[in-house]
């Protein structure tokens, strides 16, 4: 039986490129935190909040080179394109699941 991790990860980014901010939210755990280089966030309504209302550079697309896991643990990588198809960053996202939804997010960028 395949894993649900990846498939839940796929549904992530395709929320956070749509804008699609109450299905990000659904699959957040109420303990979701993210660290990533130039900030963190505790608590799924922080990140939410920031990336409906704070994000520096809107209309971006995540361009997914790999997403794979097992279990509790997901890795995707990928490049980050604004809205011309510009690359922003290259990212390595490593998730902790629990309970079907993202309950951790470590971000690594170049």
């Amino acid at each position: 039986m395949p894993s649900v991790g990846p498939a839940l990860v796929r549904r992530y980014y395709e929320a956070l490129d749509e804008g699609a901010y109450d299905d990000l939210e659904s699959l957040l755990a109420p303990t979701f935190v993210q660290r990533r280089p130039d900030r963190a966030f505790d608590g799924p309504d922080a990140f939410v909040r920031f990336m409906r209302e704070d994000r520096p550079v809107t209309g971006t697309t995540h361009e997914l080179d790999d997403v794979f896991g097992s279990g509790d643990r997901v890795a995707a990588r990928g490049r980050l394109l604004d809205g011309d198809g510009d690359l922003l960053v290259e990212f390595a996202d490593h998730f902790r699941i629990a309970d079907g939804r993202i309950a951790r997010l470590e971000t690594y960028t170049r």
